[in-house]
């Protein structure tokens, strides 16, 4: 007779095919996990990534940004530099023109004050001399009638009168040789 082999029963069987899906199914659970562990490391990568490579992007835009504030900053203080200088060079110019100006009037007052000065002295000096000059015929004329006429103190008034006819006297006197000389 032949040999038989036990038969595992049923629930045996059950059980060894339960237990062969449990590991099936463990395996794939496990399978499973790495997958989605490896998929969120690989999507946590790129989301690393993609948030330095924007942190890089607003570092270098912020970086863009401040240097263009710098330069229009730069460029601001030297426009207002130069705008000081040339506000500075024209008040400058003001002020030797205005001291050109200063000297130029100082010299025409000086120049008319000297020129004034000797109109004062040549007006006095012709003064002076047309004074000497009647003081003179006053005295001549005075010196002719005095010793042909000893007048009393008090007939002073009579004497201008006279005085003023002996200049018409001289006219007369000058005249006559100017007669002589035309004949």
């Amino acid at each position: 007779m032949a040999t038989t082999k036990a038969k595992k029963s049923e629930m045996a069987q059950a059980a060894d095919n339960l237990a062969a899906a449990a590991q099936h199914v463990g395996e794939a659970v496990s399978q499973k996990l790495d997958q989605v562990g490896a998929a969120a490391s690989a999507e946590y990568g790129k989301a690393k990534k993609a948030a330095l490579k924007k942190r890089d992007q607003a570092k270098s835009k912020l970086d863009a940004m401040l240097k263009k504030a710098e330069a229009r900053v730069k460029k601001a203080m030297a426009d207002a530099e130069k705008s000081v200088r040339g506000a500075m060079r024209k008040g400058e110019q003001k002020v030797k023109a205005a001291q050109k100006k200063l000297a130029a009037a100082q010299a025409t007052a000086q120049r008319k004050a000297k020129a004034a000065a000797k109109a004062v002295e040549k007006e006095a000096a012709t003064l002076k001399k047309a004074a000497a000059t009647k003081l003179a015929t006053a005295k001549k004329a005075a010196a002719k009638k005095a010793p042909a006429k000893k007048a009393p103190a008090k007939k002073a008034a009579a004497k201008k009168a006279p005085a003023k006819k002996a200049p018409a006297k001289k006219v007369a006197a000058h005249k006559a040789p100017a007669k002589k000389a035309a004949a």
